[in-house]
Protein backbone atom coordinates (compact mmCIF):
# COMPACT_ATOMS: atom_id res chain seq x y z
CA UNK A 1 0.00 0.00 0.00
CA UNK A 2 2.67 2.49 1.03
CA UNK A 3 4.44 1.49 -2.31
CA UNK A 4 1.54 2.08 -4.53
CA UNK A 5 1.16 5.75 -2.35
CA UNK A 6 4.94 6.22 -2.78
CA UNK A 7 4.55 5.73 -7.00
CA UNK A 8 1.75 7.85 -6.94
CA UNK A 9 2.95 10.47 -5.23
CA UNK A 10 6.13 10.51 -7.19
CA UNK A 11 3.97 10.31 -10.48
CA UNK A 12 1.99 13.43 -9.15
CA UNK A 13 5.58 15.49 -8.60
CA UNK A 14 6.48 14.60 -12.02
CA UNK A 15 2.93 15.77 -13.25
CA UNK A 16 3.53 18.94 -11.25
CA UNK A 17 6.74 19.82 -12.41
CA UNK A 18 6.20 18.80 -16.29
CA UNK A 19 3.53 21.33 -15.76
CA UNK A 20 5.44 23.96 -14.74
CA UNK A 21 8.25 24.08 -17.51
CA UNK A 22 6.01 23.73 -20.30
CA UNK A 23 4.11 27.03 -18.49
CA UNK A 24 7.26 28.82 -18.39
CA UNK A 25 8.40 27.56 -21.98
CA UNK A 26 5.22 28.71 -23.44
CA UNK A 27 5.53 32.39 -21.41
CA UNK A 28 8.95 32.24 -22.39
CA UNK A 29 8.31 32.23 -26.22
CA UNK A 30 5.82 34.68 -26.24
CA UNK A 31 8.12 36.91 -24.40
CA UNK A 32 11.34 36.10 -26.36
CA UNK A 33 9.38 36.30 -29.74
CA UNK A 34 8.18 39.78 -28.85
CA UNK A 35 11.74 40.65 -27.53
CA UNK A 36 12.70 39.52 -30.88
CA UNK A 37 10.15 42.12 -32.69
CA UNK A 38 11.11 44.55 -30.16
CA UNK A 39 14.89 44.60 -31.30
CA UNK A 40 14.11 43.92 -35.14
CA UNK A 41 11.67 46.72 -35.39
CA UNK A 42 14.84 49.41 -33.67
CA UNK A 43 16.90 47.38 -36.40
CA UNK A 44 14.25 48.00 -39.13
CA UNK A 45 13.72 51.43 -37.72
CA UNK A 46 17.42 52.02 -38.03
CA UNK A 47 17.57 50.82 -42.06
CA UNK A 48 14.88 52.53 -42.95
CA UNK A 49 16.14 56.03 -41.71
CA UNK A 50 19.65 55.40 -42.80
CA UNK A 51 18.02 54.64 -46.71
CA UNK A 52 17.31 58.86 -46.34
CA UNK A 53 19.56 60.89 -48.67
CA UNK A 54 20.62 64.31 -47.78
CA UNK A 55 21.76 65.65 -51.38
CA UNK A 56 24.26 68.45 -51.44
CA UNK A 57 24.62 70.14 -54.61
CA UNK A 58 27.93 72.00 -55.82
CA UNK A 59 29.06 75.50 -57.11
CA UNK A 60 30.02 74.77 -60.69
CA UNK A 61 33.51 74.79 -61.67
CA UNK A 62 35.38 73.50 -58.43
CA UNK A 63 38.90 72.29 -59.02
CA UNK A 64 39.21 68.75 -58.30
CA UNK A 65 41.71 69.85 -55.08
CA UNK A 66 39.09 71.47 -53.37
CA UNK A 67 36.25 68.67 -54.11
CA UNK A 68 38.86 65.84 -52.67
CA UNK A 69 39.08 68.02 -49.84
CA UNK A 70 35.41 68.61 -49.73
CA UNK A 71 34.64 65.40 -49.41
CA UNK A 72 37.44 64.31 -47.09
CA UNK A 73 35.39 66.56 -44.70
CA UNK A 74 31.92 65.22 -45.57
CA UNK A 75 33.26 61.55 -44.74
CA UNK A 76 34.75 62.74 -41.36
CA UNK A 77 31.75 64.16 -39.75
CA UNK A 78 29.71 62.02 -36.94
CA UNK A 79 26.85 62.20 -39.18
CA UNK A 80 27.85 60.24 -42.03
CA UNK A 81 27.61 56.70 -43.06
CA UNK A 82 28.42 56.95 -46.56
CA UNK A 83 28.64 59.24 -49.46
CA UNK A 84 28.46 58.98 -52.74
CA UNK A 85 29.40 61.37 -55.69
CA UNK A 86 27.71 62.03 -59.04
CA UNK A 87 29.19 64.38 -61.57
CA UNK A 88 26.84 65.88 -63.46
CA UNK A 89 27.67 64.29 -66.61
CA UNK A 90 27.01 61.15 -64.91
CA UNK A 91 23.42 62.49 -63.85
CA UNK A 92 22.89 63.59 -67.67
CA UNK A 93 23.18 60.32 -68.60
CA UNK A 94 20.74 58.73 -65.93
CA UNK A 95 17.90 61.60 -66.60
CA UNK A 96 18.41 60.36 -70.20
CA UNK A 97 17.67 56.95 -69.74
CA UNK A 98 14.81 58.20 -67.41
CA UNK A 99 13.30 60.39 -69.70
CA UNK A 100 14.02 58.30 -73.00
CA UNK A 101 15.60 60.93 -75.00
CA UNK A 102 18.91 63.63 -75.04
CA UNK A 103 17.66 66.98 -73.33
CA UNK A 104 21.44 68.19 -73.54
CA UNK A 105 21.03 68.31 -77.71
CA UNK A 106 17.78 70.40 -76.97
CA UNK A 107 19.15 72.56 -74.52
CA UNK A 108 22.53 73.47 -75.77
CA UNK A 109 24.47 72.72 -72.63
CA UNK A 110 24.20 70.77 -69.04
CA UNK A 111 22.11 72.63 -66.54
CA UNK A 112 22.66 69.84 -63.87
CA UNK A 113 25.26 70.38 -60.92
CA UNK A 114 27.55 67.66 -59.55
CA UNK A 115 25.86 66.33 -56.21
CA UNK A 116 27.50 64.49 -53.25
CA UNK A 117 24.43 62.30 -51.40
CA UNK A 118 25.04 61.80 -48.13
CA UNK A 119 23.38 58.82 -46.25
CA UNK A 120 22.74 59.77 -42.52
CA UNK A 121 23.61 57.40 -39.67
CA UNK A 122 20.17 56.88 -38.07
CA UNK A 123 20.53 58.93 -34.71
CA UNK A 124 20.56 62.23 -37.30
CA UNK A 125 18.22 61.57 -39.41
CA UNK A 126 15.12 64.08 -37.58
CA UNK A 127 14.16 67.41 -38.58
CA UNK A 128 15.83 69.47 -36.53
CA UNK A 129 19.08 67.92 -36.92
CA UNK A 130 19.07 68.24 -40.70
CA UNK A 131 18.28 71.48 -40.79
CA UNK A 132 21.41 71.84 -38.38
CA UNK A 133 22.94 69.71 -40.59
CA UNK A 134 21.54 71.75 -43.43
CA UNK A 135 22.35 75.20 -42.18
CA UNK A 136 25.98 74.27 -41.60
CA UNK A 137 26.25 72.98 -45.38
CA UNK A 138 25.36 75.67 -46.96
CA UNK A 139 27.61 78.25 -44.79
CA UNK A 140 30.39 76.13 -47.26
CA UNK A 141 30.67 78.31 -50.75
CA UNK A 142 31.52 75.04 -52.36
CA UNK A 143 27.70 74.14 -52.00
CA UNK A 144 25.57 75.55 -53.94
CA UNK A 145 22.09 74.16 -52.63
CA UNK A 146 21.03 71.13 -49.93
CA UNK A 147 17.29 69.32 -50.20
CA UNK A 148 16.31 66.64 -48.69
CA UNK A 149 12.56 64.89 -48.47
CA UNK A 150 11.15 67.28 -45.54
CA UNK A 151 7.76 65.46 -45.24
CA UNK A 152 9.38 62.03 -45.40
CA UNK A 153 11.76 62.77 -42.63
CA UNK A 154 8.98 63.76 -40.08
CA UNK A 155 6.65 61.44 -41.46
CA UNK A 156 8.84 58.48 -40.56
CA UNK A 157 9.99 59.48 -37.34
CA UNK A 158 6.62 59.80 -36.28
CA UNK A 159 5.76 56.77 -37.28
CA UNK A 160 8.53 55.09 -35.50
CA UNK A 161 7.53 56.22 -32.50
CA UNK A 162 4.25 55.50 -32.90
CA UNK A 163 4.63 51.89 -33.22
CA UNK A 164 7.50 51.79 -30.82
CA UNK A 165 5.46 53.43 -27.69
CA UNK A 166 2.30 50.21 -29.07
CA UNK A 167 5.48 47.75 -28.86
CA UNK A 168 6.77 48.73 -25.47
CA UNK A 169 3.24 49.19 -23.86
CA UNK A 170 2.53 45.26 -25.49
CA UNK A 171 5.73 43.68 -23.95
CA UNK A 172 5.70 45.46 -20.73
CA UNK A 173 1.97 43.92 -19.99
CA UNK A 174 3.35 40.53 -21.43
CA UNK A 175 6.17 40.54 -19.38
CA UNK A 176 3.63 41.05 -16.43
CA UNK A 177 1.48 38.42 -17.65
CA UNK A 178 4.79 35.94 -17.80
CA UNK A 179 5.33 37.15 -14.69
CA UNK A 180 1.94 36.53 -13.19
CA UNK A 181 1.90 33.03 -14.97
CA UNK A 182 5.18 31.47 -14.01
CA UNK A 183 4.31 32.83 -10.51
CA UNK A 184 1.07 31.09 -10.33
CA UNK A 185 2.30 27.98 -11.67
CA UNK A 186 5.57 27.97 -9.23
CA UNK A 187 3.19 28.68 -6.29
CA UNK A 188 0.87 25.93 -7.40
CA UNK A 189 3.73 23.53 -7.09
CA UNK A 190 5.26 24.65 -3.70
CA UNK A 191 1.42 24.63 -2.38
CA UNK A 192 1.64 20.51 -2.96
CA UNK A 193 4.25 20.63 -0.71
CA UNK A 194 3.41 22.72 2.04
CA UNK A 195 2.75 19.92 4.65
CA UNK A 196 6.20 18.52 4.11
CA UNK A 197 7.24 22.26 4.34
CA UNK A 198 5.63 22.46 7.38
CA UNK A 199 7.31 19.04 8.89
CA UNK A 200 10.57 20.35 8.34
CA UNK A 201 9.55 23.65 10.05
CA UNK A 202 8.26 21.67 13.12
CA UNK A 203 11.39 18.96 13.37
CA UNK A 204 14.23 21.85 13.59
CA UNK A 205 14.71 22.80 9.99
CA UNK A 206 15.72 26.36 9.40
CA UNK A 207 14.30 28.20 7.03
CA UNK A 208 16.78 28.87 4.69
CA UNK A 209 17.60 25.04 5.28
CA UNK A 210 13.62 24.16 4.22
CA UNK A 211 13.66 26.71 1.31
CA UNK A 212 16.84 25.78 -0.66
CA UNK A 213 16.05 22.65 -2.22
CA UNK A 214 12.91 24.27 -3.29
CA UNK A 215 14.59 27.07 -5.01
CA UNK A 216 16.99 25.09 -6.77
CA UNK A 217 14.28 23.00 -8.12
CA UNK A 218 12.68 25.62 -9.45
CA UNK A 219 15.81 27.54 -11.20
CA UNK A 220 16.34 24.03 -12.74
CA UNK A 221 12.59 23.96 -14.04
CA UNK A 222 13.14 27.43 -14.96
CA UNK A 223 16.34 26.46 -17.28
CA UNK A 224 14.18 23.81 -18.82
CA UNK A 225 11.37 25.61 -19.60
CA UNK A 226 13.65 28.76 -21.11
CA UNK A 227 15.46 26.23 -22.92
CA UNK A 228 12.60 24.54 -24.87
CA UNK A 229 11.34 28.21 -25.25
CA UNK A 230 14.68 28.94 -27.15
CA UNK A 231 14.29 25.73 -28.90
CA UNK A 232 11.23 27.07 -30.02
CA UNK A 233 12.45 30.13 -31.10
CA UNK A 234 15.35 29.25 -33.29
CA UNK A 235 12.64 26.94 -35.06
CA UNK A 236 10.39 29.80 -36.07
CA UNK A 237 13.18 31.88 -36.62
CA UNK A 238 14.71 29.33 -39.46
CA UNK A 239 10.94 28.78 -40.75
CA UNK A 240 10.56 32.89 -40.68
CA UNK A 241 13.69 33.03 -42.69
CA UNK A 242 13.33 30.57 -44.90
CA UNK A 243 9.45 32.06 -45.71
CA UNK A 244 10.75 35.99 -45.84
CA UNK A 245 14.85 36.16 -46.81
CA UNK A 246 14.56 39.66 -46.28
CA UNK A 247 14.37 39.74 -42.65
CA UNK A 248 17.50 38.05 -41.74
CA UNK A 249 17.06 37.02 -38.47
CA UNK A 250 19.07 33.85 -37.93
CA UNK A 251 22.24 36.46 -39.27
CA UNK A 252 21.66 38.62 -36.67
CA UNK A 253 24.07 36.99 -34.10
CA UNK A 254 23.69 39.99 -31.73
CA UNK A 255 20.07 39.95 -31.72
CA UNK A 256 19.67 36.17 -31.22
CA UNK A 257 22.38 36.57 -28.47
CA UNK A 258 20.14 39.06 -26.47
CA UNK A 259 16.85 37.59 -26.96
CA UNK A 260 17.63 34.41 -26.09
CA UNK A 261 20.12 35.54 -23.31
CA UNK A 262 17.05 37.28 -21.99
CA UNK A 263 14.64 34.28 -21.84
CA UNK A 264 17.42 32.23 -20.04
CA UNK A 265 17.96 35.41 -17.45
CA UNK A 266 13.98 36.12 -17.30
CA UNK A 267 13.30 32.28 -16.79
CA UNK A 268 16.13 31.87 -13.61
CA UNK A 269 14.56 35.14 -11.72
CA UNK A 270 11.19 34.59 -12.05
CA UNK A 271 11.36 31.09 -10.81
CA UNK A 272 13.71 32.05 -8.19
CA UNK A 273 11.51 34.97 -7.13
CA UNK A 274 8.29 32.92 -7.15
CA UNK A 275 9.54 29.87 -5.03
CA UNK A 276 11.43 32.25 -2.42
CA UNK A 277 8.17 34.25 -1.75
CA UNK A 278 5.97 31.39 -1.87
CA UNK A 279 7.93 28.93 0.28
CA UNK A 280 8.44 32.26 2.48
CA UNK A 281 4.49 32.46 2.47
CA UNK A 282 4.54 28.87 3.84
CA UNK A 283 6.98 29.16 6.27
CA UNK A 284 5.09 31.41 8.33
CA UNK A 285 1.42 29.96 8.20
CA UNK A 286 0.20 28.05 11.07
CA UNK A 287 -0.66 24.70 10.91
CA UNK A 288 -4.28 24.92 11.01
CA UNK A 289 -3.97 27.43 7.98
CA UNK A 290 -2.52 25.41 5.53
CA UNK A 291 -6.01 23.50 4.85
CA UNK A 292 -7.19 26.63 3.97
Amino acid sequence: MSKSFEKYQKKRLRSSYFSVIISIALVLFLVGLLGMMVLKTKALAKHFKEQVTLNVFLSDNINKKKLAAFKKTIKSKDYTKSIAFISKEDAAKLMQKEIGQDFLEFLGTNPLKDVINIHLKSDFVTSEKMKEIEKNLLQNKLVHEVSYDKPLIELLNKNIKRISLWVLIFSSLLTLIAVVLINSSIRLSVYSKRFTIKTMQMVGATKSFIRRPFIWTSIKLGILGAILAIIALIGLSYYIEKQVPEISLLNNVELLATVFGGVLLLGILISWLSTYFATRRFLNLRTHELYY
